[in-house]
């Protein structure tokens, strides 16, 4: 069956690498990068991360590429679920609001375990992950979908299974035919149903933003590297990909822009190591606090106005750092939020907060869902002595329309890389990503990242 937007993105995707990108998508895509690993390593002690690691042990195999913040080294398919289940074991790696997905946990560690495997160097790795981000979001772009509540399948696992089988597959070296062959074990392997909302552990979660689609992408390279055929023009037309799964199927998405159009500029970084719809709640009421020597003691009554499409997300949930409530208390209490206090779920029995929480009001907004730039929040503070406070972020820090500086991405991938690595290799591992288009074999990074060479 001909599909011209099939041969189109597996003409790009087995060009890419050779294809140089412009600086400012170069150095967003190192950002990006330390910003994964930022995650990987911190998310590496908790329940997802361990449980990943666990599996990866278990299941073994050559010593292709390593699980991330040990001296593992195990097949590929299985480091890359490892990564990637500790990219996303928190809320802490980055987002892409036009795709629809959490980008990095499943791009960055299929592109690191093929790259790998592969003895790939910085700028193939590079280009590999800005691939993935182009086509991981249009293959949810062109899916049509209105908003989150009328997705029949998750977004965030398919597009992270299409992001990371293309940068698997364009650091595997596979022609047009391959890749289009790769795409056809993408198809096959598309699946995720958004009820990981009640994923109380963030174990099954992780696997769905980051894990699945990491394995699958590795796995659909190397298949096809072993000599395995598929079908080829499989992305549109009946039965499809977009047949399949489209809710307003949009075939023209998938090959818009490609190779001018770069998705990584639209993805954006995380200040708050929080699910993404607090972002802009927590950048206002850190915004009243340093305006007005705001304290927790202040506050008679608190209304955070969300946007209406986001807000049950994070609305009273029972994870402290996807908890609306639980963090804007945080803030108040401890005067910003940091890593180890989004995540202290004792903290979410403390009187002090709850005692907080029982002065917030939760309050859904349609023009918020329907302003643009997206996932703005406006709160507002009665005082008790007689004040009225309010703060409206519409760009949210870290996002396209306000994006974090190298400074700023630094800083936070410090925060989170020093308890483990220690200043002196937290240092040195971040110089090397910075510098990452200078190194010829991606290998020379393992003494950084936990392994012993």
């Amino acid at each position: 069956m001909s599909c011209p937007q099939t041969a189109r993105v597996a003409d790009h995707i087995a060009t890419a690498l050779a294809t140089p990108l412009p600086p400012e998508v170069e150095e967003k895509a190192r950002l990006h990068l330390l910003d994964t690993l930022a995650a990987i390593l911190s998310g590496g002690h908790l329940p997802a991360g361990i449980a990943g690691a666990r599996l990866a042990r278990r299941l073994g195999g050559p010593a292709e590429a390593l699980v991330i913040g040990s001296d593992t080294l195990a097949g590929a398919p299985q480091a890359a679920l490892a990564n990637a289940m500790a990219a996303h074991a928190d809320e802490t790696d980055d987002s892409h609001v036009g795709g629809r997905f959490h980008p990095g946990c499943a791009i960055v560690p299929a592109a690191l375990a093929m790259a790998e495997t592969q003895g790939a160097g910085g700028t193939a790795l590079l280009r590999a992950i800005t691939l993935g981000y182009d086509i991981g979001a249009r293959a949810v772009m062109a899916l049509g979908v209105r908003s989150a509540d009328t997705a029949r399948f998750s977004t965030h696992t398919i597009g992270g299974n299409f992001g990371a089988t293309a940068a698997a597959a364009a650091l595997a070296g596979l022609g047009t035919r391959g890749v289009m062959h790769a795409l056809s074990y993408a198809v096959q392997q598309t699946s995720g149903v958004p009820y990981w909302r009640r994923d109380a552990d963030h174990i099954e979660k992780a696997f769905d933003f980051g894990g699945l689609g990491a394995r699958n992408g590795v796995m659909a390279a190397l298949m096809v590297q072993e000599g395995w055929t598929a079908v080829e023009g499989v992305l549109t037309g009946t039965p499809s990909y977009l047949s399949a799964f489209a809710e307003m199927p949009q075939p023209d998405a998938l090959t818009d822009g490609l190779g001018t159009r770069y998705e990584i500029m639209g993805a954006a970084i995380k200040k708050w190591c929080v699910g993404s719809p607090i972002q802009a709640a927590l950048d206002s009421v850190i915004a009243l606090i340093e305006a007005h020597a705001l304290t927790a003691d202040d506050v008679a009554e608190l209304r955070a106005i969300m946007p209406d499409d986001r807000l049950h997300i994070v609305d009273n949930r029972d994870m402290p750092d996807v908890c609306l409530q639980h963090l804007l208390a945080i803030a108040l209490i401890d005067g910003t939020v940091g890593f180890a206090a989004a995540h202290d779920r004792a903290r979410m029995a403390d009187p002090a907060i709850l005692a907080l929480r029982s002065r917030m009001k939760a309050i859904p907004s349609k023009d918020l869902t329907e302003a643009r730039p997206p996932r703005q929040a406006i709160i507002e503070i009665d005082t008790k002595d007689g004040r009225s406070l309010r703060h409206h972020t519409r760009a949210v820090l870290g996002t396209p329309a306000n994006p974090m500086t190298r400074a700023q991405v630094v800083a936070k991938a410090r925060d989170l890389i020093e308890p483990d690595l220690g200043p002196a290799l937290t240092g040195a591992l971040i110089d090397a990503i910075l510098q990452i288009d200078r190194l010829p074999d991606i290998r020379a990074l393992r003494p950084l990242l936990g392994a012993a060479g």
